[in-house]
Order: C-alpha cells, then structure tokens, then sequence
C-alpha cells in the first residue's frame, strides 16, 4: 500500500475511536478478494448502506464512489467522506444510473464495482421505515422515502395484480389466497400497518409446523418491498451499466440474498460469458456474440459457517463475480435474464 493508502487507512481507523461498533457487511472478505483493489483504482460502491464495503476498500487505498438512494444513508456516510482525505464521494441516486454516475463525475471507466442487493439491516431495524414484520410501522418499504408506498400498492392494485407481485417476486405458493385476503380487509379499511398485514397473512395462512420459526408474512413482504422498489429492475439496469462503465479487467463483484436477485445475476453472467461454438460436426456452428466477461468465482460463493453464526442475515447469501473483456458492451434485454413484466403503479413494475 502506498503511503497516501497508509494515511487514509489511519484516518478512517481514528475517525471510529470512541464511535459504535464498525457495521461488517456481508462476505466481505470475498468481496474484497474478488475485487482485488490496489492503491488509487477507482471502485463504484452502488449499494453504500451503512458504508462497510467502502471503508473496506479505502483502507486498501481505493477510490471510491458510494451511491446510495436512501437519503439516511447518503447523511450516514459524511464523517466517512470527511475522513478520506478526498478518496470518497458520495452520490444520492439509483444504483442503475452507476455510469451516469460516473461519468458526470470525470470517469470514463472504472476499475471495480460491486453491488449488495436487497434491503439493507439498517432500513430493517427501523420499524418507521416499514420494511419488517417484526417491528410495527407504517406500511412504507420505500427506500428512497419517497413515491407510492407498499400501503398504496396493497390497498389500490387490483388483485390480479397482487396475485402476480406477490407470488412472482415473493415466490409465495398461496400468492392467490394471501390477495383476495388483503383485498376483503381493505374494504373494510385501508391496510396502513405493518403489523395489521403481518396478523393478516398470519391468519390465513397460519404457521407450518415444519417452518415454525419463518414467519408466513415473510415471502409477501419480499414481494411487495421488491416490487415497491423495483428492485430486480434496478438490479438487471445496474448489471447492463456495469458492463459499460468498466474498464477492460476491471471486477464486477455482486451479492444477493434471495433466489431471484441470484439467478437474474446467474443468468447475465451465463449471457456475457458464452463462447462461440457448434454442437455437434452435423450442426452449423452457433452464432454467440463475443464474451464481455470471464468469470472470477466459477460457482458462488456462500459465507462460511462462523460468519452464518455471528450474523443469521447472511445465511442466504450468496456472491457471484466477473472480469471485464475488452469487447464492446451488448445491449441488454432484462426481461429475458428474468425480470416479471408486472403491472405498472405510478412507474413501479413494468
């Protein structure tokens, strides 16, 4: 590490003196391994949340740029950046907008970015932010903090519509019954409560024996978060963004948590990586554009057991990783890597 990295890295470990506990973000030591930043690279942090990956990444002497669309997050991370001695900008928006990002701050190319989908532990814990059944809020799971909340998709889709995000993005198999029960409760009066929903599907669907420990709201407000969100949207966008903002050996590294999230990943990776080839002698050769990635982790990689146990929230976790080529970024279909065409709500969905 340079001298420069040195300094930094003391910087950012003096500014935590006396401070709370230092958030550990998910595999990060795969993260940081896959990414392979060295001293004065560029790396795009498109999902910053609480700022683990990043301050990871300047205490090896990277640049980073950390976006984020949750304004709490954006206000969290400014000792971070004041403690960086430059190395640091943070950037309010959509990860899928990363090379706009990027590129409205003088970079052509980048040498890294890496992505942590999904919510993140901060906007959980918080019961006003609505995301978690545990904790009774508002209805909201807007991550921006602003636009139609998850109360206004549930109490204003039609329940074909509900039937779709929720059995769709929240893989829940009685997606039909869980809809036309929120729709029966709305007429009565608007569903605004996180724990109102919770107590709802909890009734109609009661709690398996086998699975007494996994809520039966669970997949539903997965589905309603994705979809308010417009999370795999956002995620497909931001792959396609990647591909073109890095430079040729730069890493695309990505963590999911869920099965969806985790094969559309899978799938753009399948996509950019295929190579020209016949399948048989009898058989034209097949016609596949040339590979804008190779792969770095040949299968995902999952946390270890000691990490599962110091935090449960990383047991589904799962992180697949790429190297820039030198070909020229493709255009990118998101609905063929399996992003649901889905109802549209004030630009949610699509």
């Amino acid at each position: 590490m340079t001298a420069r990295g040195e300094t930094g890295a003391a910087s950012l470990a003096a500014n935590d003196a006396g401070g709370p506990a230092r958030h550990v973000p998910v595999l990060l030591g795969p993260v940081l391994e896959h990414l392979s930043a060295k001293p004065d690279e560029v790396i795009i942090d498109g999902t910053f949340g609480a700022g683990g990956y990043s301050r990871a990444l300047l205490e090896a002497g990277a640049r980073v740029i950390g976006v984020d669309r949750d304004p709490d997050a954006i206000a969290g991370g400014q000792p971070l950046v004041e403690a960086s001695n430059g190395r640091l900008t943070l950037v309010p928006g959509q990860f899928a907008d990363l090379e706009m990002h990027a590129r409205s701050l003088g970079h052509e190319g980048v040498d890294g970015v890496v992505l942590d989908l999904g919510v993140s532990s901060m906007q959980l814990d918080q019961a006003d932010r609505g995301f978690s059944f545990m904790r009774d809020g508002p209805l909201d799971m807007r991550m921006e903090q602003a636009g139609p909340s998850a109360a206004d998709v549930v109490n204003s889709l039609p329940v074909r519509d509900l039937i779709r995000i929720i059995g769709l993005l929240g893989e829940e198999k009685r997606a039909t019954t869980v809809a036309h029960a929120i729709d029966n409760a709305r007429k009565e009066k608007p569903l605004t409560r996180t724990a109102d929903l919770a107590n709802l599907i909890e009734k109609v669907l009661g709690r398996s024996p086998k699975k007494a420990q996994i809520h039966p709201a669970t997949r539903t407000f997965q589905g309603l978060r994705i979809y308010v969100n417009g999370e795999l949207h956002q995620a497909a966008k931001a792959l396609s963004a990647a591909e073109r903002i890095l430079k040729p050996g730069g890493r695309l590294v990505i963590v999911s948590f869920h099965s969806l999230e985790d094969r559309l990943v899978k799938k753009f990776f399948a996509d950019r990586t295929k190579v020209r080839g016949g399948g048989s002698r009898h058989l034209p050769e097949e016609d596949v554009p040339p590979a804008t990635f190779e792969l770095i982790a040949r299968k995902a990689v999952e946390p270890t057991e000691a990490e599962t146990a110091a935090n449960p929230r990383a047991r589904s976790a799962k992180l697949r990783a790429g190297r820039r080529t030198a070909e020229a970024a493709r255009d990118l279909d998101i609905h063929s890597i399996g992003v649901p065409r889905l109802a549209e709500f004030h630009g949610l969905g699509g």
